[in-house]
């Protein structure tokens, strides 16, 4: 288990690394630097798609992370948590995806989202994840 910070991302987080963003590209070099692990959701790879933007931008992104898959225990683990909240999927599934994706990491996680609110909804019976709003 690592004992460094790990991050997972939501789409707008994944998003401002795609699109350059000056502030999360700086966050992101220093993290890597530190050897930090960042995370992010296949899902989230798909929810973060933008036609505007190259898919050698998006893939550039990708690289420098850490892609986890969606399995079925994911699903499970997100399914639980919608449950939980009591929040609908067809609103929630894939917050509930990220926060999945943090649950399953079985460390003490810190979400980087641009949706706290149910982010912290979502995690509520998960001490080790931390949810932090993006600025």
């Amino acid at each position: 288990m690592s004992t460094d910070p790990t991050i997972v991302l939501d789409a707008e987080g994944f998003s401002r690394v795609v699109r350059r963003d000056r502030d999360m590209l700086h966050w992101l070099v220093s993290a890597l630097k530190c050897d930090w692990e960042v995370f992010v959701s296949a899902a989230t790879l798909v929810e973060a798609v933008d036609p505007q933007i190259s898919r050698a931008a998006a893939r550039w992104s990708e690289s420098k992370l850490d892609v986890v898959s969606v399995s079925a225990d994911t699903s499970h683990t997100a399914t639980d948590m919608l449950r939980t909240a009591r929040l609908h999927g067809h609103t929630h599934a894939l917050d509930a995806l990220v926060a999945a994706t943090a649950a399953e990491l079985s460390r003490p996680v810190t979400i980087l989202t641009s949706d706290p609110a149910d982010l912290t909804q979502l995690t509520q019976d998960h001490p080790k994840i931390l949810v932090q709003p993006l600025t």
